[in-house]
């Protein structure tokens, strides 16, 4: 009798040690809507550490100065100041601090939202899987997810603005190209935004 108490008990902390698993960030490309990649920008898990790079520190007054026309309705991302701007149609900016990409994983350019998910699943490929099998087919949402509980896609299929489990990160080089967002600034984004909203990525 006693045997089986024991057995038992050390089910249970194994079930719960299992259930508490959580996901170092992850910033590559999953299998959702047909963006996959199955060579994400870096092997799973990122670096202990992240690059080096300033703490985020509020934007000086004129770095809020407004922008010209062109970028009404449009996301600002500067990469070296870590921050991301979106201007609305009536000419209203929201600044927020963001993560991006590390040394060698940053992408310029413009490109536009393609799509948005409410609390994403974090779909790691299989080529990830492969180098890491303790990883599994999907992270539901949750505060384990990777993702955070908003996801902005965006139409080179590569890269996303989301939240995040770790959002320490934010204001650093910590990203493997996509932009973290702190919780309560991505969901007040992901409702703002729409699909076809131009992203213009600046050094």
């Amino acid at each position: 009798m006693r045997l089986l108490v024991l057995l038992a008990a050390a089910f249970l902390v194994t079930v719960f040690q299992a259930e508490a698993q959580v996901y170092a960030p992850y910033d590559g490309t999953d299998e959702y809507d047909g963006y996959h990649n199955d060579d994400p920008y870096s092997p799973y898990p990122p670096p202990p550490h992240y690059d080096a790079a300033p703490r985020y520190r509020e934007p000086l007054y004129d770095r809020r100065r407004p922008f010209k026309r062109s970028t009404e309705g449009t996301i600002v991302i500067a990469t070296r100041e870590h921050t991301l701007v979106y201007t609305t149609a009536s000419g209203e900016q929201f600044v927020y601090p963001i993560a991006v990409g590390r040394e060698g994983k940053q992408w310029y350019g413009i490109t536009r939202v393609v799509s948005k998910r409410m609390h994403p699943e974090w779909r790691p490929t299989a080529n990830m899987r492969k180098k890491n099998p303790r990883l599994p087919k999907v992270v539901k949402p949750g505060p384990a997810n990777p993702l955070g509980t908003r996801a902005i896609y965006l139409a080179d299929g590569l890269l996303r603005i989301h939240g995040t489990n770790d959002p320490s990160s934010i204001g650093t080089n910590a990203s493997s190209g996509c932009f973290r967002m702190y919780r309560e600034d991505v969901e007040e984004l992901f409702e703002m935004v729409q699909p076809g909203t131009r992203v213009i990525v600046q050094r």
